[in-house]
Parts: structure tokens; sequence; C-alpha cells
């Protein structure tokens, strides 16, 4: 995308108007009418909720007009995004300890155990992974620019789902990192135990997500939802089980948990999608079976890959060893 010189903040070779400061775009030939906050959100690295609320401090203006949301642009069209310096975090760190899987200069991945809320939101103002982040010795900094109360934060694991999760030290990285996502860059393998016997030993699920109709805190499979795709493989048969490798291609809500429950093969222990056997899970199973196993990513700052992964936690992995031990199971193998 055509990006012109910046005026403001600096930043590395290949982005020449950095995460902070003056940035101005122009909408290239060829491109038909879109909204503004898509437009700049993809351009930008930016998220599109970030990139709403900067709209809406009238911070992206065409011609020195602020616009709306919603605006409509099209080939040709200028627009100028002032994004401000990150404001101090009003949230506390604590002494939470936490496992870093992988750690340098521009970031750190956290194996985020079961039960860890990502960051503060109403109802978990404390004990956040936010609040562990900056409880961390030396007062560390991270990237602002998704917004005050997500230093550092590229993405998100629900509550109750475990593994691994990139937290960004710096604006730049923290923008190259977001950047990577949005052009699904970024490669999330989970393992997830699911109920029954998945007939294909690869395959994929590609359903619109959006809001249940019927429970507004429930996701589901929606015809008017947000495209969406989920790439599985199969790892391990059980009697009555199936372990499986999940790409997460897109990444919405709940994504993989929907996906697997709308082909019949819900996540054992799951609290939300699950019922009867899938929500009970074999035996020993006290939580939710699903676990974000192994990220690729090229680094923010050199030109090298990046793989990082983080084997099951001892209270998933116990429940495969008894259901192995049950004999009936056959492993399939992973790659």
């Amino acid at each position: 995308m055509p990006e012109l010189p910046a005026r403001g903040v600096p930043g590395p070779p290949g982005d020449p108007a950095g995460p902070v400061g003056s940035r101005t775009f122009v909408v290239p030939d060829g491109a038909g009418q879109q909204r503004v906050d898509r437009f700049v959100a993809d351009v930008a690295g930016l998220s599109r909720s970030y990139v709403q609320r900067l709209i809406s401090d009238g911070r992206l203006t065409h011609d020195g007009v602020a616009l709306k949301a919603n605006t409509l642009v099209g080939a040709g069209d200028i627009l100028d995004l002032d994004v401000p310096p990150a404001i101090r975090l009003d949230v506390e760190g604590e002494a939470i300890p936490l496992v870093i899987a992988y750690e340098d200069d521009d970031l750190l991945v956290v194996n985020k155990p079961h039960g860890l809320v990502v960051h503060p939101s109403p109802g978990h103002d404390s004990g956040t992974l936010v609040n562990a982040l900056l409880g961390r010795a030396g007062g560390a900094e991270y990237g602002g620019i998704a917004g005050v109360r997500r230093p550092g934060i590229v993405h998100r694991l629900d509550r109750d789902t475990s593994g691994l999760l990139i937290v960004a030290k710096t604006d730049l990285a923290q923008a190259s990192l977001m950047a990577q996502l949005k052009a699904r860059r970024v490669k999330k393998t989970y393992l997830a135990l699911v109920q029954g016997s998945v007939a294909a030993a690869v395959g994929r699920i590609e359903a619109p997500i959006g809001r249940d109709p019927k429970m507004r805190t429930r996701m589901a499979v929606v015809n008017d939802g947000r495209a969406s795709t989920t790439g599985y493989r199969v790892r391990e048969r059980f009697a009555g089980w199936t372990l499986l490798e999940v790409d997460l291609i897109t990444g919405r809500t709940h994504q993989i948990r929907v996906h697997l429950d709308a082909i019949g093969h819900p996540i054992a222990g799951d609290p939300v999608y699950g019922t009867g056997t899938s929500r009970r899970g074999p035996d020993g199973l006290e939580r939710l079976f699903l676990h974000a196993w192994r990220l690729e990513f090229a680094s923010p700052s050199r030109a090298d890959l990046i793989r990082v992964t983080a084997e099951l936690p001892a209270k998933l992995e116990a429940p495969l060893g008894r259901l192995r031990a049950a004999g009936s199971h056959a492993a399939v193998g992973s790659r």
C-alpha cells in the first residue's frame, strides 16, 4: 500500500512511519470503495477497535476534515492518521508467576496457564496476565499501541485456554506483530481433544462466526457472521475421542470451540459449548482441553523465523494417559 513520508517518530527500514506519530496513507489505484476504519487498520498494522477509538478522537482526517468510522474511501484518497503516545496504565503490577517460553529484545512468549485472564476488564481488574507483566522485575516496558489496558498484548487467549501468547516489548515490535497477524503470517497451532471419531485425517472448516442470536454470551455459526477458517489434522485416536492439531487461520472469538462443535465434535470439557459427555470429558479431565501448542512468526527486527512450542500441561496430559492406558487408540503423528 502506498504510504507517504512520515511526519512523526521514525520507524525501522520498511516502516517509514513507525507506529506512533503522524502517518499519511493513499488509497491505491484500483481499490474499490471500502470503510475507512477497515482500510486504515489493514495498512497501519493496528487493531480495528483501536483505529475506531482514534477516529472517535478526531485523529483521522481527509483534507483536514475528521472522518467517521463508516466513511467510504476510494482510489486516490489521502488520509492523515495521528497515533498518540501511549497513556500510562492505571493498572498495578502484581507478583503473579509467569512461565516465559521465549524472550528476546523485541518480545516475549508467555506460556499462559488455564484460568488466567489476559487483560483487565469489568469484573477482572486484578489477577490478569497484564498485572503479572507489569509486576515483572525491573518494571519492564511494553508496546502501547493496542490501548492502555493491553500493554504489549498482540493477541489473546480465552481464560479457559492455556498455552502460548506473544507480548511485545516495544511499539515497533507490537506494530510488526499485529501486522503479521492481520496478514495471517502468524501460524498458531492448538491441541484439542474432541468428542467422537473425526472421520477425515485432515480437514478444513470454513463457516462464518457471529453472536449466537439465541444466547448473546455465546458465539455461533451464523449466515451474517465474519468469515472464519480453521484447519485440523488428527494426531491421535481413542475410543470415543480424537486428539487434533488445529490451525487457527482467522482469529474470531471462540473460533475453534464453535467450529469443532459445528461439525459435531465439541471440545472435551467445554463448559459453554459442550453438553453431556463432551462437557464432562474423559475420566480425570477438569478443564477445557484446548492448548495453544505452537507459534511461528517472523522476528520484528531480524530476518529469522521464530518457532515456540509448549507441551501439554499435566492436567491435560494425565487424562490422555488414561485414554492410552485403556487401549483402543492409534497415534497418527504430527507435523
